[in-house]
């Protein structure tokens, strides 16, 4: 089954189960003509009888036919609905008083112009997860406090990272939070897998370091990029090694100052449209290396587009002190 989505201000898109297409008007040369009770010419050779002419009334015609071209799901939007009340724990007075804005699966399907499956791998992606019924992310400072409590037990208990036990977890950590909580942080942070009937998890050293930075970053404006980095280190569990390269697409480095600072910068709010997204960036710093700015625009590639591609649409390139660099094909206001 296919269906068309969006709301009156935005373009309609039609869905597939898995995939998302535009749809634009398209003019035809060839009149098409809408007969009701019409018979093809194969229907006419099974019916002898019928072999007169039939005098069919014509209902009405058409110039032009829907042509769809396989397109981004826009999935903006589903973060920001979830986003306008985050889920701060079972204490928070904000969800006893119930007025926080609710999202069922079914919601989410008539207002996020997506298909079926790339909304739910989507929610997957941004690690929301179903309470009652409806679909919440966490807020960041009480993810935080989850994570902290999963990282502190691993560490009290001497356990590897790459076998952290589901059932002892949830024994000593269900009296501080809810036993669900613990293992959404859990699925969030590490893989699952079982092992001699016990189900274990292998924790992701790169997604708990990118989490503890971002914690580091977001009160502060810029970060001399030598202290974040001692400090960054000393916040990660015990066994785990910070690198730069963990932050693609979470914090910029900026070289053009002295010392040289680090900052946050986050992929997921910057905007969803092409044009803007370069524009934004290019707002940001006037010229980019295609390392630094590929994190940002990785997630704008259509089938089969590279980033390279996209930088010869939307960017000009130039060489500066031996380096290729991009900056805006248009002025930037």
């Amino acid at each position: 089954s296919l269906v068309i989505r969006g709301e009156k201000d935005e373009q309609a898109v039609l869905c597939s189960k898995d995939k998302t297409y535009d749809m634009k008007i398209a003019d035809t040369s060839n009149m098409l003509l809408f007969i009701p009770g019409c018979k093809t010419p194969e229907e006419l050779n099974a019916d002898q009888v019928s072999c007169n002419i039939i005098h069919s009334e014509i209902a009405g015609f058409s110039k032009n036919y829907w042509e769809l071209r396989r397109c981004r799901p826009k999935l903006k939007k589903l973060r920001k609905l979830l986003m306008e009340d985050p889920y701060e724990g079972p204490d928070s007075r904000k969800d006893q008083a119930l007025t926080f804005s609710k999202y069922t699966t079914e919601d989410l399907l008539s207002l996020i112009q997506a298909s079926e499956e790339e909304i739910l791998h989507q929610l997957q992606a941004i690690d929301a997860c179903k309470i009652e019924g409806y679909w919440r992310i966490l807020e960041f400072d009480y993810e935080m406090k989850l994570l902290n409590h999963v990282t502190q037990l691993i560490d009290s208990e001497s356990w590897s990272l790459s076998k952290v036990p589901l059932r002892t977890c949830l024994e000593e950590l269900g009296s501080l939070e809810p036993t669900e909580m613990i293992e959404h942080i859990l699925l969030s942070y590490g893989r699952k897998y079982i092992d001699d009937g016990e189900v274990y998890f292998e924790m992701h050293e790169d997604k708990i370091c990118r989490a503890i930075a971002q914690m580091l970053l977001q009160n502060a404006v810029k970060f001399n990029l030598s202290e974040f980095q001692e400090v960054w280190q000393q916040s990660v569990p015990e066994g785990m090694t910070t690198r730069l390269d963990q932050l693609k697409g979470v914090a910029l480095v900026d070289k053009s100052s002295r010392p040289d600072t680090i900052f946050l910068l986050k992929v997921e709010d910057l905007p969803e449209d092409n044009q803007e997204r370069f524009n934004s960036l290019f707002s940001i710093r006037e010229k980019w290396t295609e390392v630094d700015i590929t994190p940002y625009i990785q997630d704008l590639c259509a089938e089969k587009q590279t980033v390279g591609a996209l930088l010869t649409k939307y960017a000009r390139s130039s060489m500066q002190n031996g380096v290729k660099v991009y900056n805006s094909r248009r002025p930037i206001s």
